[in-house]
């Protein structure tokens, strides 16, 4: 992989966890009845972000099935990662009562959770987009 494909995927996972951090503090400071609109708008944006990053990996720069779902689920799990950076540092920052190990479990299972469905998804998907456009050439 390219440097320039690292800092693509960097970004976008960026921007994962940007979508994650912001819709959550937003989701806070409205009232109750509201903060679930928030946080459906949060499954959204990221969505968009995902759907934006598949399209740009399987038409744009026409990689294969299995590098455009590696793609994904690397960009996925450094967003999963920041999240629980992000998780971890507000836990710490507030005192929390909870047990900071815990925060550390997440360091290493957000990317996996998130990351490994990004793979399985993205890699049937594009794969049955290629069939598509081999069948209908």
């Amino acid at each position: 992989m390219t440097r320039k494909h690292w800092i693509c995927l960097i970004i976008v996972g960026i921007i994962y966890a940007v979508v994650g951090i912001g819709f959550g503090e937003i989701a806070k400071r409205v009232p109750v009845d509201q903060s679930r609109a928030w946080r459906l708008g949060a499954w959204v944006a990221s969505a968009a972000v995902y759907a934006g990053h598949f399209g740009y990996e399987q038409f744009r720069i026409e990689q294969r099935s299995l590098k455009v779902a590696l793609h994904a689920a690397i960009a996925v799990g450094i967003g999963g990662f920041l999240l629980a950076v992000a998780a971890g540092a507000h836990a710490i920052f507030i005192g929390s009562q909870a047990q900071l190990w815990l925060y550390g479990v997440a360091l290493i299972a957000w990317p996996i959770f998130t990351g490994v469905p990004a793979f399985v998804v993205t890699l049937v998907a594009s794969a049955l987009l290629t069939r598509l456009r081999a069948a209908g050439k």
